[in-house]
């Protein structure tokens, strides 16, 4: 488990940028909160995988965990845009 969460958190500077590359238009955020979005949207990911599928561990990198990763940290930096009152700008 602790590997997880450390790769997670490694996990989070590549999947916060994608995560804002999905997303249309600017958010008005820094690369420190990217990244700690991204990782807390990796984790998210890796554990809602791990509860629906039931896999603990893989062989390599799993790719489908770290798709749903991308979605959650979207759906994050979506909804720190709502709480922060920072909309998207085109």
């Amino acid at each position: 488990m602790l590997t997880t969460i450390l790769m997670a958190l490694v996990a989070g500077a590549v999947v916060g940028p994608l995560a804002r590359l999905v997303l249309p238009g600017r958010q008005s955020m820094g690369v420190v909160l990217t990244v700690v979005l991204g990782a807390v949207g990796s984790l998210l990911g890796a554990l809602i995988y791990y509860k629906a599928t039931g896999v603990q561990d893989s062989d390599g990198i799993d790719w489908i965990s770290g798709l749903i990763g991308v979605v959650v940290a979207a759906a994050l930096i979506v909804g720190y845009g709502m709480i922060t009152g920072n909309r998207q700008t085109r």
